[in-house]
């Protein structure tokens, strides 16, 4: 938009006045509130199964199908998150908390783009990292090839990957020669540290940790809270899903209660927790 410049008139034999005359005051300034990372405008997201039996698992039907030469039945459809909306800001920690299957890693993944939203909308100002203990890596390569393969694909060049692999590796807690051994012969929990601190080696916009600190032992864990803080402190903005109410309070200073896909509350920490212990109690 072109802002049009108008001249100021010049009184006779005298110079042109000044923008702001000395009785003007400037207009206060007030703090503008950091800018959001995340919207999410009124987000439906629904599950289609096709094929689906509720009496008998899904290969006994479709064997009972053949047999009958049945047509399959109708596509059973699970309302996973229904009419969700919240802005979420640079700075924040963000837990989304819930009982089992209330939507959590649901609206994540949607966030994260791997899942598309039935209606609503979902603006994000960068593209966001989603850590789980799902994220893929490949069994058949060492620990260092998927450190390195994890920081390529965000995006960081091969020197700087390989500057800080080691630094990843002794934060993941691997020992010995675990790190030059495929990734198969892992257990979960090396697998699941991993994948953190391999997420952890970049500056995110927005990082979405889905139960990444349910892993490893409680030193794993206060490294990596400490990381998470130092994550937001660089301006990022990071959600928690995690049923440990205590890795809630440590971290986050919001949070989103979900509950059978509907967002039940949305406010700072000590007092949603405070509502949802009171309803997991009752």
């Amino acid at each position: 938009m072109q802002t049009a410049q108008v001249n100021s008139p010049r009184p006779p034999g005298g110079q042109a006045p000044s923008r702001l005359s000395p009785t003007h005051t400037d207009t206060p300034s007030y703090p503008q509130p950091p800018r959001p990372t995340v919207i999410a405008d009124n987000v439906h997201i629904v599950y289609r199964i096709h094929g689906a039996s509720r009496a008998r698992g899904a290969a006994t039907a479709a064997l009972g199908r053949i047999l009958s030469r049945a047509k399959a039945p109708g596509v059973r459809e699970v309302h996973a998150v229904r009419g969700v909306s919240f802005t979420a800001r640079r700075g924040e920690a963000i837990g989304l908390i819930g009982t089992n299957g209330s939507g959590k890693s649901t609206l994540l993944r949607a966030i994260a783009g791997v899942l598309p939203t039935e209606s609503g909308r979902i603006y994000t100002d960068s593209q966001p990292a989603l850590l789980g203990v799902n994220a893929a890596l490949m069994n058949d390569l060492t620990g260092e090839r998927n450190v390195l393969l994890g920081g390529l694909a965000m995006g960081l060049s091969k020197q700087d990957v390989q500057a800080r692999a080691q630094d990843v590796i002794d934060f993941s807690g691997i020992k010995g020669d675990f790190s030059s051994l495929p990734m198969r012969t892992y257990s979960s929990g090396m697998a699941a540290r991993l994948r953190f601190a391999i997420a952890s080696i970049k500056d995110h916009d927005v990082l979405m940790i889905d139960e990444a600190l349910a892993t490893g032992d409680r030193h794993f864990q206060k490294r990596s809270e400490a990381r998470i803080r130092e994550l937001r402190e660089r301006a990022g903005t990071v959600f928690l899903v995690s049923h440990s109410n205590k890795n809630i309070r440590d971290i986050c200073d919001r949070v989103l209660w979900l509950e059978r896909g509907e967002l039940r509350m949305d406010g700072p920490t000590e007092e949603v927790l405070q509502a949802y212990e009171a309803f997991t109690k009752g």
